[in-house]
């Protein structure tokens, strides 16, 4: 480093146009950190999302429920009247999803969103018409089995059975959900 013969004069100019200085106050302190939110599982929640939907899409096993079959579910811990006042159509059906023509694929998704969207808006007792599978040749009925799958494995649901004959029969099924 080289000093130049000038530099004093130049720091004596530099104070001179500065002028008269003051020393700073003492900074303020830091402001406390913000509270760091717990860490999100994201990667989890996907995962267990993916399971749930592979469990839902597993292949039905063909005969184990036939066209003309009733089907019925209590949930557990539930009392046995609940299902016989349902058996027998003593409660009152608030809405209606038909499941015709489509196939299992989308009726997976529209049975859980029919089902979501009747427990928002309260409607409680509803039926699905899933048909009896008549066209369903060696498969048997396709919708009935998937439709009894999905209500068994919905914590939602506290009952379903087939519906009476004047309601479709063992062609639709009557479901009655938790309230919200």
């Amino acid at each position: 480093m080289s000093t130049r013969p000038d530099s004093d004069d130049d720091a004596r100019l530099f104070r001179e146009a500065i002028g008269e200085v003051r020393p700073l106050k003492q900074p303020r302190a830091a402001p406390p950190p913000r509270p760091r939110l717990p860490p999100e599982p994201v990667q989890g929640h996907l995962d267990e999302a993916r399971v749930r939907d592979e469990l839902l899409t597993h292949p039905i096993e063909p005969g184990t429920i036939e066209g003309g079959d009733e089907i019925h579910y209590l949930k557990p811990g539930q009392h046995a009247r609940l299902l016989q006042r349902l058996r027998r159509g003593q409660f009152s059906v608030r809405a209606e999803i038909d499941l015709h023509e489509m196939t299992a694929a989308v009726a997976r998704d529209a049975i859980r969103l029919f089902l979501d969207d009747c427990r928002r808006h309260g409607e409680l007792c509803v039926r699905i018409v899933h048909g009896k599978g008549l066209r369903s040749k060696a498969q048997g009925p396709v919708l009935k089995q998937l439709t009894d799958t999905l209500l068994r494995r919905r914590a939602d649901v506290l009952a379903f059975a087939s519906a009476r004959p004047a309601q479709g029969g063992t062609g639709a099924v009557v479901v009655l959900l938790e309230r919200l």
